[in-house]
C-alpha cells in the first residue's frame, strides 16, 4: 500500500499507524535516501541539485514498489516522475489531502524543506496547486488530513479500502 501526498500530510507518520495495524513494515522513500546517501534531503538538494535527487528518487520509489511489502510513503514530489506514475498502477495508493493552513503549521518554517525556501507559504500553496491533479490521478482513494489524527486517518484508510491487508483488492 502506497501513500501519497504533498509535504505536511502525514504520510510518514500514517504509514507506520497502518503498519501497526496489519503487522506489516513501514517505509518511506525520503528515508531511504537520504540513508544510501549518507546526508540529508536538503543537503542532497543543496549539493547536487533537484534534478540529481529526483534521479535517486525515481529508482528508491521503484525498488520500493517492487520489493516492498508493507505499507510505502513516497516524498511529496516522487508522483512527478512519469514512470513511478505508472509504476505506481496495480497498488492500492491513497492521496493524504491537507489544506494550505495545517500544511504551514505542520511544516513550519520548512528550514529541512529545500523546496520551501523564502515565502513558506507561498511555495506551499503552489506546490499543492502543481501537483494535486497528479496525486488525485495516481489514487485510488483521498482521504483529508486536516485536523484529524494518525489513527482517524489510518481508521478511514482502513474502512476505505476494505481490506485485512494493504495487498489486498478493495
Amino acid at each position: 500500500m502506497v501513500l501519497v501526498g504533498p509535504m505536511g500530510a502525514g504520510k510518514s507518520t500514517v504509514a507506520r499507524v497502518l503498519a501497526r495495524h496489519w503487522g506489516v513494515a513501514a517505509r518511506d522513500t525520503d528515508e531511504d535516501i537520504a540513508a544510501a546517501e549518507g546526508r540529508t534531503i536538503s543537503d542532497i538538494f543543496v549539493d547536487s541539485g533537484e534534478e540529481h535527487f529526483r534521479a535517486l528518487e525515481a529508482a528508491a520509489v521503484a525498488e520500493a514498489l517492487a520489493h516492498h511489502d508493507g505499507v510505502l510513503a513516497l516524498g511529496g514530489g516522487a508522483v512527478l516522475d512519469p514512470n513511478t506514475r505508472a509504476a505506481l498502477q496495480g497498488h492500492p495508493v491513497v492521496f493524504l489531502r491537507v489544506g494550505l493552513a495545517e500544511a504551514v503549521k505542520r511544516v513550519g518554517l520548512g528550514t529541512t524543506r529545500p523546496l520551501l525556501l523564502g515565502n513558506v507559504r507561498a511555495r506551499i500553496k503552489a506546490l499543492l496547486d502543481e501537483r494535486t491533479a497528479i496525486y488525485e490521478s495516481v489514487a485510488r482513494v483521498s482521504v483529508d488530513t486536516d485536523g484529524r489524527t494518525p489513527e482517524d486517518v489510518a481508521a478511514e484508510i482502513i474502512e476505505a479500502l476494505g481490506s485485512g491487508h494493504p495487498g489486498a483488492p478493495a
